[in-house]
């Protein structure tokens, strides 16, 4: 019996989500506002501060900032926080970006 609903896994991000690539872009300008988050991501992700620039509109770029938030759960409830979006806002955005599960 067909639902009109896509499988489970296949449905779309809630509609108030903004587009993956603009919360990845509003991820790296949370990480910015704050010394330590930002110089934390770059020793982790190995990157030069000059290089982002470069790197912002590139989707492998976009899906490491979401990884680096939801790789560290405090760090995520503070972006979704301040952002005003539920924790798997995040994860929805990683999917479109071809990241699979965090």
């Amino acid at each position: 019996m067909k639902t009109g609903r896509p499988p489970f896994g296949l449905r779309k991000a809630n509609v108030d989500e903004p587009p993956a690539s603009e919360l990845a872009l509003r991820a790296l300008a949370f990480l910015a506002q704050d010394e330590e988050r930002v110089a934390r991501f770059l020793a982790l992700t190995g990157l030069d501060g000059g290089a982002i620039r470069d790197m912002l509109a590139e989707p492998g770029f976009q899906l490491a900032v979401l990884d680096h938030l939801a790789g560290d759960e405090a760090l995520l409830l503070e972006f979704v926080a301040a952002e005003s979006l539920p924790p798997e806002a995040v994860g929805h955005a990683r999917r479109r970006l071809g990241g699979g599960e965090a």
